[in-house]
């Protein structure tokens, strides 16, 4: 628990390492609490990265009286309710909140899996991942484009892109670990 605390008070000052800690080690309970919810694995996902993306852009509202599981769980349930009740009022919604930079301080151990590895071999385990991971993958390091721009094209807040993309490299370095 303490190494928990530590990440997030890490987390609160802009720590990417931390973020990156508290994203692996969260992310199970969020999706299968949102698979239950949805019984559809892509919805699940796409709201557990939104309430990743709202808990690192809200983290300093954050109180520590309250397990950071429990304060996930509360968001994801939230932006679960939110979503039922715009798909039932089948009104679109522009999401206006202002993302706020997840600063990189280092690069991370996926950044230097990615880095390593032969063309040929990347592009074989980046096509394993999902649509989504993959194209989020393809924007960021094959055509360099900034958080922003794969925002734009996304027509997604900057947080979610941040969130696919700490996923999506996650999933890609797994992918290549367990093939070596």
């Amino acid at each position: 628990m303490t190494e928990i605390k530590d990440h997030i008070a890490k987390a609160k000052v802009g720590n990417q390492i931390s973020f990156q800690f508290l994203l692996d080690f969260f992310w199970n309970d969020v999706y299968r609490f949102q698979l239950k919810k949805t019984n559809n694995e892509y919805e699940a996902e796409e709201i557990s990265i939104q309430t990743f993306s709202r808990a690192f852009d809200k983290i300093a509202t954050y109180n520590e009286d309250y397990k950071f599981k429990t304060w996930l769980i509360t968001i994801s349930k939230n932006i679960h309710i939110d979503s039922k009740r715009v798909n039932s009022l089948q009104t679109t919604r522009v999401d206006k909140l202002a993302a706020k930079n997840i600063v990189d301080e280092s690069p991370t151990v996926e950044d230097q899996l990615i880095a390593e590895q032969n063309l040929a071999n990347l592009l074989f385990h980046i096509k394993k991942l999902k649509p989504h991971y993959e194209e989020v993958i393809r924007y960021r390091y094959f055509k360099e484009m900034s958080y922003k721009e794969i925002a734009e094209i996304l027509n997604e807040p900057i947080n979610n892109v941040k969130v696919k993309l700490l996923r999506a490299k996650k999933l890609l370095a797994e992918s290549i670990t367990h093939r070596e």
